[in-house]
């Protein structure tokens, strides 16, 4: 009798120490992690999968290097089969023209949508609930370039045992990466039980606020980080622009006129011609930015996928940055060991600057 009981006590024993670890993911900013991810974007300039893998961290192997599509994107799949775990890492821009073009390609477009590749591809997308949630149009082609390629390798490494992955990305890597994680929460053909946590690694403002609203919401609880050091201006970007076509349906601005008409002939006339002053420049402000980055900005990516159709931009430009934020602030020594010597304008924009900080910051967890 003791026997049996002592059989049932350890194979309840063994089914809860499997059920404990079958999740190795935790919510929340883990600097160990961090230090890989940082490492595994640092070899994606690296010419063959060989040479990636002679210098990956440890139990990390590289299983899949996409070709470049769209404008000169690319993603690296590795796996550590050790903690059952895939990271999709986005390669951010690699220093050529047409790479740079997509960081340019500014217009806002919505959130929601079909975008016509070329003549025989469309690619049909949802990255938020909200109506009035618009991305960036550069990072979004960049995401219908790959994200084929991404559900099929998530699919393939989840018929493999692997249920749980890290979507990351350093610069414009970090800024798809964002809407690679809002594309997989809303695309229908994926398993539930999937676990995602996003890296977004010096990563510019994706979308607006509405958009961010959406991102932040679905990683609540930790699942979502954007790091950012202090220094860097990359975050900073692209320029922001609040109209008050901005705001939520209900806010003051609504009906703002009628509220003027309901004033005497002398303050009606003062607070309509203040209030003119204040919100045609913004609203000018915002159209030419959409025009120049959206439409001008168009005609280039045009020349490079003559097949790509112009999607519908918006009339809007108020870019706020998404996820929560992980601050490597720059700490004593900091300043000594990357100055800026009047011309390295992204000197604390690199992965060697995030990694110092990273590691003086979190000198017990960062490596």
């Amino acid at each position: 009798m003791m026997f049996r009981i002592s059989l049932v006590c350890f194979l309840f024993l063994v089914f809860t120490v499997k059920a404990l670890s079958a999740q190795h993911l935790a919510p929340h900013f883990n600097p160990r992690e961090y230090h890989e991810l940082l490492d595994l974007s640092s070899l994606q300039r690296d010419t063959s999968l060989e040479q990636s893998n002679a210098k990956a961290p440890e139990n990390f192997r590289v299983v899949y290097r996409s070709p470049e599509t769209g404008l000169k994107n690319r993603w690296d799949f590795w796996v550590n089969r050790s903690r059952g775990l895939g990271v999709i890492s986005i390669r951010g821009t690699n220093g050529t023209a047409t790479s740079w073009m997509e960081n340019f390609y500014a217009g806002m477009i919505s959130a929601k949508g079909t975008l016509q590749l070329n003549d025989s591809t469309t690619f049909s997308y949802k990255l938020a609930e909200d109506d009035k949630a618009f991305v960036h149009a550069g990072w979004l082609l960049g995401l219908g370039a790959m994200a084929p390629d991404i559900v099929q390798q998530i699919k393939h490494a989840y018929q493999e045992g692997i249920h749980e992955f890290i979507i990351t990305g350093h610069s414009q890597g970090g800024a798809i990466a964002f809407l690679v994680r809002s594309y997989l929460q809303y695309f229908d053909g994926l398993p539930k039980d999937i676990v995602f946590k996003t890296y977004c690694s010096a990563a510019p403002k994706p979308g607006n606020l509405f958009y961010a609203y959406d991102y932040d919401y679905i990683t609540r609880g930790g699942w979502g980080l954007r790091v950012v050091n202090g220094r860097d201006w990359v975050p900073e970007v692209p320029f922001s622009i609040q109209t008050p076509t901005d705001f939520s349906t209900i806010n003051p601005f609504a009906d703002i006129k009628k509220a003027f008409r309901k004033q005497k002939f002398p303050a009606r006339v003062a607070l309509s011609y203040m209030y003119g002053r204040l919100n045609r420049p913004a609203r000018k402000a915002s159209r030419r930015f959409q025009r120049v980055l959206g439409k001008m900005v168009y005609g280039r990516v045009k020349k490079v996928l003559p097949e790509y159709n112009r999607p519908i931009f918006v009339n809007s430009h108020n870019y706020t940055p998404a996820g929560t934020p992980v601050i490597l602030y720059p700490v004593k020594g900091y300043d000594e060991k990357f100055p800026f010597d009047g011309k390295n304008i992204f000197v604390h924009h690199s992965i060697d600057a995030y990694r110092w900080a990273l590691d003086h910051i979190y000198p017990a967890g960062g490596h």
